[in-house]
């Protein structure tokens, strides 16, 4: 299903990158589709699917995952008062994420949730979180 979808987007892509002379746009790319969402910048394809999210998307992350600081924070606004520690930045991957907010919310004895690479953790949790993330080797700073 996803090689089709590949094929699909391809297709499609070609031929908006055709103006009306029939000549190919080099100067201007793709960045965003509605249909497809992000574009890679390099093959021009959704950045999701096929080989390109394979071998390029995948070390652009790694990257910046390495050099990623995590920043441990308190919030209260949106919340009726009540504080939650976000944690921004963890260097994982979407399952090592949930797996790593998992072990946290165990530890710490209370809920949470990731929402978009970002871990909440339900009241203030700041002092133990660094701890943590300490024994993980990652650098971090306490806001």
């Amino acid at each position: 299903m996803k090689n089709n979808q590949f094929d699909l987007g391809k297709s499609q892509l070609a031929k908006s990158q055709k103006s009306q002379s029939g000549k190919n746009q080099e100067s201007g790319h793709l960045v965003y589709s509605t249909e497809f969402g992000k574009m890679c910048p390099e093959c021009r394809a959704p950045a999701h699917v096929g080989k390109c999210a394979v071998t390029h998307h995948s070390a652009l992350q790694q990257t910046e995952r390495a050099s990623s600081v995590v920043i441990v924070s308190l919030e209260t606004k949106g919340r009726k008062g009540k504080g939650v520690t976000v944690i921004q930045g963890v260097p994982l991957g979407d399952a090592e994420l949930l797996t790593f907010a998992k072990q946290l919310k165990a530890r710490c004895g209370c809920g949470g949730t990731v929402k978009e690479n970002v871990i909440e953790i339900q009241g203030d949790w700041r002092d133990f979180i660094v701890e943590e993330i300490k024994k993980q080797n990652w650098k971090v700073k306490k806001r």
